[in-house]
């Protein structure tokens, strides 16, 4: 009985400790960047060993993708939330936006997410974080849209295109409202794009 205990203690500790760096390390990031953000810093922010820190992360390489897992899931998860019994087909694209500017602007989200994440970590790792969180939401909504569309079905090809681009629209979008613009116009705009593409149906397909 006290050995399951202490192994129960001792993963709670282990965990605590992860989510401190995590934390810890989110800040320093928002901060000053990724570059110039050392590990000697984040261990000492976050009261751990530097043992501690190369226990849970090879590198920090490792802790800053962990930094982005963490935000991107955030961000899908307050997406199907909020589109979770949206009504209409064109609700839940208006919604899923709405949702998605929500979550990008939660303080420091969007330099994560969208300067410093594709700088440190590159495209093709962006890409692939994407495509499980907040990338996967917005295809799984294109699908649905479109098959309900009376037109020819759409090529798998040519959703995952036009999920990049209309990810690329609301990225821009997230990123000018955390730099001061106006949110409601972006959510007007966002709107009409939506709007005009559903009832247009999908593409025909070349």
């Amino acid at each position: 009985m006290q050995e399951k205990s202490a192994r129960r203690s001792n993963a709670a500790r282990s965990k605590a400790t992860r989510g401190a760096l995590i934390e810890t390390a989110r800040r320093l990031f928002v901060e000053k960047g990724y570059a110039e953000t050392g590990t000697p810093e984040i261990v000492s922010a976050a009261a751990v060993t530097r043992g501690a820190l190369y226990h849970h992360f090879a590198d920090k390489a490792a802790l800053f993708r962990a930094v982005i897992e963490n935000e991107a899931a955030a961000v899908a998860a307050h997406i199907e939330k909020r589109t979770d019994n949206p009504g209409s087909v064109e609700d839940a694209f208006v919604c899923g936006a709405d949702a998605y500017f929500t979550a990008m602007a939660k303080p420091g989200r969007a330099r994560l997410l969208l300067i410093e994440g594709p700088a440190a970590l590159g495209p093709a790792v962006m890409a692939e974080i994407d495509a499980v969180t907040g990338g996967r939401t917005l295809r799984d909504g294109l699908a649905y849209a479109f098959a309900g569309s009376a037109q020819p079905p759409v090529e798998e090809a040519t959703l995952d295109a036009l999920a990049d681009l209309l990810s690329a629209a609301f990225d821009r979008a997230a990123l000018s409202i955390s730099m001061g613009r106006p949110p409601a116009a972006y959510h007007t705009a966002v709107r009409h794009l939506v709007s005009g593409m559903i009832r247009t149906g999908p593409p025909a397909s070349s």
